[in-house]
């Protein structure tokens, strides 16, 4: 996918997940329940939280989480130096299979920060 790949990715996951909440809304309740709160700033602010989804993203090799924890972060502040770093530290701890989806992300924050 050429142009807004990854804005149009988490379009579709957020379509996606419209549709399972359709046919089981309780679970869809519990899982952004979930993530509200696993999310919701304390001692780590939104920003790191949203860096360190990106980085789970990464190494686990999930295009979907890198686009929507990648247009997460930014929306909560996180510079783009930060994101980098955050893919950096992804690719040391993931190896060579990291790299291949750090450079996913490195579209991703090319595409939702212009």
């Amino acid at each position: 996918m050429e142009g807004k790949k990854y804005s149009e990715l988490n379009r579709s996951m957020m379509g996606g997940m419209k549709k399972i909440s359709q046919e089981n809304p309780e679970l869809i309740k519990n899982f952004q329940g979930l993530h509200h709160s696993a999310m919701k700033a304390g001692a780590l602010d939104s920003a790191t939280k949203e860096l360190m989804a990106l980085a789970c993203g990464i190494v686990t090799h999930c295009e979907g989480c890198i686009a929507n924890h990648t247009a997460a972060a930014l929306r909560a502040g996180a510079s783009k130096e930060a994101v980098y770093e955050t893919i950096s530290v992804a690719i040391l701890m993931g190896g060579g299979p990291a790299m291949t989806y750090a450079t996913k992300a490195v579209e991703a924050l090319e595409e939702l920060s212009a």
